[in-house]
């Protein structure tokens, strides 16, 4: 799965600050914003800790390394049920910011391939997971604006 992440950023040059989401209140500058996030949990840049109990793992990874999608109008426990700020001026800027932390998520990997990092949701990820939950998430979210991958 080489360098998957840039054929998704590829898809969001369809987005515009009018797109409007299928379901969800993200507008599509937040979710660019949210996909950053999760990234920057994936390039050690941000530090998270797992919300779910030790005992579930187990069954969350099965899913996540299953071929099931994402469930849409999933609430996290770390955003809340509202939305954050935005912290870029633009979708353009925050697409713009989002490359750079790709970059650095594959730069990172490619000096740590052992490297272990917290997911949230999952708990502890290798390399090989977070690049299916990567895909996983990036599919939702572009699929909730109308961005079909297949």
């Amino acid at each position: 799965m080489d360098k998957d992440l840039n054929r998704f950023l590829d898809q969001m040059e369809k987005l515009s600050p009018d797109t409007k989401p299928l379901w969800g209140i993200m507008s599509s500058q937040h979710m660019v914003e949210h996909l950053l996030l999760t990234v920057k949990v994936s390039n050690n840049k941000i530090k998270v800790e797992c919300f779910n109990p030790p005992e579930k793992i187990p069954t969350l990874k099965r899913f996540l390394l299953s071929e099931r999608p994402l469930p849409k109008n999933f609430i996290s426990p770390l955003i809340g049920d509202g939305l954050l700020p935005l912290q870029f001026d633009s979708l353009k800027d925050a697409i713009t910011s989002l490359k750079i932390e790709i970059e650095d998520y594959y730069k990172f990997f490619d000096k740590n391939p052992e490297a272990v990092l917290i997911n949230p949701t999952f708990g502890e990820l290798n390399r090989t997971e977070w690049e299916i939950f990567h895909k996983k998430h990036f599919i939702h979210h572009l699929s909730q604006f109308g961005i079909d991958l297949d």
